[in-house]
């Protein structure tokens, strides 16, 4: 039991997930989730921006067990900060079945980042949520992006569809690969084939460097789960279709900040077939992308 007393309004991941119907093939990756503490073993960040429920690594690997999956990739969560510990345990018990995602500071130091390496971390995130930042870390990402790039380590990025015209230029100068979190959060409001979400998909066809996950519907939707989030779909799917060979799907457990309701994670999962039609398709989304990504150096 963590010693950090969650946030009064925090909803829990879900307990029971339903079992999926698409059984997904075999040596597939969950290529976005994340684990909480336990904070009395790893502690939270003192600057954290919330405070959450522990989600271990072993209700991550119960989890991954039940809905099907092989592997997972771990990104840091912003409740630890730069503080990866909890992070590479997580990849060192995984025994090479996880791979991770970091958050660094520019101040690191070239042997803690090969510690890291040998741990299995191969990028790290950066957070451009106006709502969930201090201030965006324009020159803080580019001197970090100028040294991981020798390490063939990517970048995650996460920012909303109505910040990516002031933002477009910075990511389009950066000099590794690009991985958007949850499709850049579109306005599922707005049409499939409108401006806004044109940018995006302008985006990732000008810069080949950039990878998208068609994650996250539970966040993006705004009809709910009521309708399994089916406004979503219509998005994920061009981008699937446009993109196959740069794209990745996570679930997103244990669903941090989500306020309206938790997802089921295997209602999630049956959602992956809609994203992605084909056996081809899912192949690439599942298997193919994150493992040419995450494993093979």
């Amino acid at each position: 039991m963590s010693t950090f007393t969650k946030d009064a309004s925090w909803l829990d991941w879900h307990p029971s997930p339903s079992k999926p119907t698409f059984v997904v093939p075999k040596g597939a990756v969950d290529a976005h989730c994340h684990v909480f503490g336990p904070g009395e073993e790893f502690p939270f960040a003192p600057q954290r921006k919330y405070t959450p429920c522990d989600a271990s690594k072993q209700q991550l690997w119960h989890l991954r067990d039940y809905l099907g999956f092989s592997r997972n990739v771990i990104v840091q969560a912003t409740c630890h900060g730069a503080d990866n510990r909890a992070l590479v345990d997580a990849l060192e018990a995984a025994k090479g079945l996880a791979r991770g995602v970091a958050t660094i500071t520019e101040d690191i130091s070239e042997a803690e980042l090969d510690r890291l390496h040998a741990a299995g971390v191969r990028g790290v995130r950066f957070n451009f949520v106006k709502r969930l930042v201090d201030a965006l870390p324009f020159d803080t990402l580019k001197r970090i992006a100028d040294r991981i790039v020798t390490r063939d380590w990517h970048i995650v990025i996460y920012f909303e569809s109505q910040d990516l015209p002031e933002l477009y230029d910075f990511f389009t100068s950066l000099p590794t690969t690009l991985v958007v979190d949850h499709m850049g959060r579109p306005d599922v409001s707005k049409p499939v084939d409108g401006d806004e979400f044109a940018l995006f998909l302008k985006f990732m066809t000008e810069n080949t460097n950039v990878w998208s996950k068609v994650s996250c519907p539970e966040r993006i939707s705004i009809a709910g789960p009521i309708n399994g989030y089916q406004d979503v779909v219509p998005f994920a799917r061009k981008v699937v279709e446009m993109f196959p060979d740069r794209v990745l799907w996570g679930t997103d457990w244990p669903h941090p900040n989500m306020k309206s309701h938790m997802p089921d994670d295997g209602k999630l999962v049956d959602m992956i077939p809609l994203f992605a039609p084909t056996t081809e398709l899912q192949q690439k989304l599942l298997i193919d992308n994150p493992m040419r990504l995450y494993w093979s150096n």
